[in-house]
């Protein structure tokens, strides 16, 4: 049975918040933490379930829900996505918006964690009943976000255009400009400059730190990147532009290698004009399977969840792996890379450029002060590389995986924040 996007996207998040939970237990254990501090992490500081009316292009009103849940603001107003996806529950969104608290406190900006949207497939709306859906939604949670409270950003099947909507309605409500109300906007309604490929440049400003760290020269390794989707392919699009060799890329329906190294500007125009990096000249078909064995000294997984399991870890000749990916790699593959010394660098510092640079977004609105992209991407780079020192000396100081130490420095860090308020 053929797999939709939204059977796809639920499993990546379900087994996202699984491995994430999967480790929480010993780096509570680790950190010796009281009940008093297990209460705290355990239970989300605000949920919210709302209804709400939107009149149908059928000229008929239909009910529809929606959920937003602020985990911990203890160390800054609340920061999430939201999504719209006919599975969503509470429970659901309460594990996201816990890990976007500690994916917030990982790189150590201001920040805590929310996560929300509405039960709908938008693929059955029109474009006015999206639209209205989004507004209405809204209306019924804007006395719970502001600038200084929750602000959200594009999630699962929302986009730029909803941000917008999602700005217009509660200024009109506030009566008042209030763009950092919501990030992920266009630069033109104060969205900041290189936020596009954030995520995928965050990831490679993390790599070649760690690469320092294994003595490993960048005109002497190979990169395979599994997923061409937006971060893969930005991620390839920009190895390849600082010189690096991308040996092998793949999308869902396939991958292609070239030991000597592809154009990777070139395989894009070919997908643009076929659909696929399948059958690019000078190169040969393999499968994803194939790519994620493959000859290479540094893997990113960027596509799907679970593609790095204990069936094929063993078998992973790369010598780094970066998580551009949510869960690409479960937990008995991240035990056997350990056991082989294959430096992982997980989702939760890897793939934290985006929400890094809708912190410098919501600066920008508070100061109507808009930077050019080079201020940008030099802020962008101090902190995920002060992030990943940070992790890898805690990884180095305890022996234990990266994915530990993470998330163990996250939790210290919210904890932290809440001793200082009195709240422990």
């Amino acid at each position: 049975m053929e797999i939709t996007n939204h059977e796809r996207i639920d499993t990546d998040d379900r087994n996202l918040c699984k491995l994430a939970i999967s480790e929480l237990g010993a780096i509570y254990s680790d950190l010796n933490l009281s009940q008093e501090e297990l209460d705290l992490l355990e239970m989300p500081k605000r949920s919210f379930i709302v209804h709400f009316p939107v009149r149908m292009d059928s000229g008929k009103n239909k009910m529809f829900v929606g959920y937003r849940v602020q985990y911990n603001d203890a160390r800054g107003p609340a920061k999430g996505g939201i999504r719209f996806h006919p599975e969503l529950t509470l429970d659901h969104v309460k594990d996201l918006s816990f890990l976007m608290s500690l994916k917030c406190a990982v790189v150590n900006i201001p920040f805590g964690g929310s996560k929300g949207g509405v039960v709908v497939n938008p693929k059955e709306l029109s474009r006015n009943e999206l639209e209205q859906v989004t507004r209405g939604y809204i209306r019924a949670i804007a006395n719970y976000i502001g600038p200084f409270i929750d602000i959200p950003a594009p999630d699962v099947y929302t986009d730029e255009k909803i941000m917008v909507w999602i700005l217009d309605e509660y200024e009109r409500m506030k009566g008042e400009h209030v763009f950092a109300v919501v990030t992920g906007k266009p630069v033109e309604l104060g969205g900041s400059k290189a936020r596009s490929y954030s995520t995928s440049l965050g990831g490679i400003y993390v790599l070649e730190e760690a690469m320092k760290r294994m003595d490993m020269d960048k005109f002497g390794v190979s990169i395979a990147v599994q997923g061409f989707g937006n971060v893969g392919e930005n991620a390839a699009r920009i190895l390849h532009d600082r010189g690096y060799k991308v040996m092998a890329v793949s999308d869902s329906k396939g991958g292609i290698i070239n030991k000597s190294g592809l154009d990777i500007k070139a395989v894009m125009e070919h997908k643009k004009g076929t659909g696929s990096v399948l059958d690019f000249e000078g190169s040969t078909n393999i499968t994803n399977e194939e790519l994620l064995i493959c000859d290479c000294d540094i893997l990113i997984p960027a596509a799907l969840s679970d593609q790095l399991n204990k069936d094929n870890a063993n078998d992973v000749k790369a010598k780094m792996v970066l998580e551009l990916a949510n869960a690409p790699t479960t937990k008995e593959a991240d035990d056997i890379f350990f056991d082989k010394k294959i430096m992982l660098i997980p989702d939760a510092l890897a793939n934290a450029g985006g929400v890094v640079v809708s912190y410098f977004e919501w600066i920008q609105n508070l100061n109507n002060d808009y930077w050019e992209e080079d201020k940008v991407l030099e802020r962008l780079k101090k902190i995920m590389i002060t992030a990943f020192n940070e992790v890898h000396s805690l990884c180095d100081e305890n022996s234990c995986r990266m994915r530990k130490s993470a998330y163990q420095l996250a939790i210290k860090r919210i904890l932290h924040a809440e001793r200082l308020r009195g709240n422990l």
